[in-house]
């Protein structure tokens, strides 16, 4: 049993006991199906060869998995420790998460999302107290998805001192490798730090279609009756704006607060400062990203949120996820799921959003030309509402009259596969002569210094449509 002073291996333990592993031995959990084609698989598998070459020497079992455990390589040396592995089946195509193994290197990492040593006795199946695993997640660098983890096993006598920095650098130089090989995509930001913020609205809201309005009556009326609301939906779509509508309609002088998560090794202290204000009258915290919470983070706010309801039986926070698969812990307390569609399958909302935004960012009204309206609706946002704000700010800083030119090169093309930096500075520049008033594909031809039909071939390989700078 692990120590007084490990609280996360304490609590991997009781997840374990509550998943139902077996105490004497591995449930074994085999997948017929690797994913051998994921960037994850290409970088992850390249690094481990580079390191175990380093370590041809030693027992240690190099592993990646994905971000649910399952084993997609295993490199090895030394055919003792391998042979054992395969016995406890640690190996390709069977999973680990700590439902299967109970507590474990890899297991614990992928749940807490942060890197993790689990020595001899601290394993919760007797069957696996004869290694030491550390563990580290791996990201991806360009939505900071949980993609997998690396995992390096050794015999538990063996000195474990360094095991955890070499599994930390291969997990780095994975994430790392993946994102140079994302064909010239941009890294997500790394976290600003922010603990909390308050959320305020300087404008009222814009009146939006029939998709927005369901989902905000819904998490409205359920919120209304008592009901602890979890808000889903793509990456930008508005879940915690329309999880703060929702609450300003219910409580008109309500005190909002945002906690989005943090890097996954500040967890601990982001709860320790924003937590208590769950307990403060008349306000409302919305937990944003719940589904990447690190367990153990997941089992203290279980805990915190059963103990919390205000005077009327209005749950005091609000639930906000990619999707409902959120930590185990906090599933029991969503009583409602409230789905945002994505701003692809709501173009009504396109145009008054941009005019919000510009009006936000100017602090008067800005126009958009016809043309400038049509781009705006044609195109599919991919990172959605966050993505339309981010472009029409830009726009706004630019001019009050809004139109083609003002608007970036992304908004007129849709390739269908990532470019490299050449590729996007010659789309880039394809779309700026293109966007100026009156202009033709000759006159870009022109401006450009190519052919005609140079320009109609890259127009087809860039997916740019003529017909969007029509006035």
């Amino acid at each position: 049993m692990p120590s007084a002073n490990a609280p996360r291996l304490r609590a991997s333990w009781q997840r374990s006991e509550h998943y139902g592993v077996p105490e004497d031995e591995v449930n074994p959990v085999f997948s017929g199906s690797v994913d051998t084609e994921s960037l994850l698989y290409e970088c992850g598998l390249e690094v481990l060869r580079g390191l175990q070459a380093t370590l041809a020497n030693e027992p240690i079992s190099l592993m990646l998995t994905d971000s649910e455990g399952l084993v997609l390589s295993r490199i090895c040396g030394d055919a003792g420790i391998t042979k054992s592995l395969d016995r406890v089946h640690l190996a390709p195509g069977f999973y680990f998460a700590e439902s299967n193994a109970g507590t474990n290197g890899l297991g614990l990492a992928l749940a807490d999302r942060t890197p993790s040593l689990v020595r001899a006795g601290e394993h919760y199946c007797t069957s696996l107290r004869g290694y030491t695993c550390a563990a580290v997640p791996v990201l991806d660098p360009l939505s900071g998805a949980l993609a997998g983890s690396v995992n390096l096993t050794t015999w538990s006598e063996q000195s474990s001192d360094l095991l955890l920095a070499l599994a930390q650098t291969a997990a780095g130089h994975t994430s790392a490798l993946m994102l140079a090989r994302a064909s010239g995509r941009q890294p997500r930001p790394v976290p600003r730090g922010e603990v909390y913020r308050m959320y305020s609205e300087r404008l009222d809201p814009p009146r939006l279609s029939a998709a927005w309005q369901h989902p905000l009556v819904e998490a409205f009326e359920a919120m209304r009756q008592g009901r602890t609301v979890l808000v889903t939906g793509e990456s930008g779509a508005g879940k915690t704006a329309l999880a703060a509508l929702a609450r300003r309609e219910l409580r008109t002088r309500e005190r909002l607060l945002n906690a989005r998560p943090p890097a996954p090794d500040e967890v601990r202290q982001w709860l320790r400062v924003w937590e208590p204000e769950l307990g403060k009258a008349d306000t409302c915290v919305v937990v944003s990203g719940a589904d990447t919470l690190p367990a153990w983070a997941a089992s203290e706010l279980a805990a915190r949120f059963l103990s919390l309801r205000q005077d009327d039986g209005v749950a005091p926070f609000v639930l906000t996820a990619a999707s409902d698969a959120v930590p185990a812990s906090l599933a029991p307390i969503v009583d409602t799921v409230v789905e945002v569609p994505p701003l692809r399958l709501r173009p009504d909302d396109v145009l008054p959003l941009a005019q919000h935004f510009a009006h936000r960012a100017r602090g008067r009204p800005a126009q958009f030309t016809p043309a400038a309206a049509r781009a705006l609706t044609a195109y599919d946002w991919p990172e959605n509402v966050k993505q339309l704000r981010r472009v029409i700010q830009k726009a706004a800083a630019r001019s009050g009259n809004i139109d083609l030119q003002h608007l970036p090169a992304e908004i007129f093309a849709n390739a269908g596969h990532r470019l490299n930096r050449m590729q996007a500075l010659e789309r880039d520049e394809i779309v700026r002569c293109l966007s100026q008033p009156g202009a033709t594909v000759v006159q870009a031809a022109e401006q450009l210094g190519m052919g005609r039909a140079t320009v109609y071939r890259k127009l087809a390989q860039y997916g740019i449509d003529v017909q969007r700078f029509r006035s």
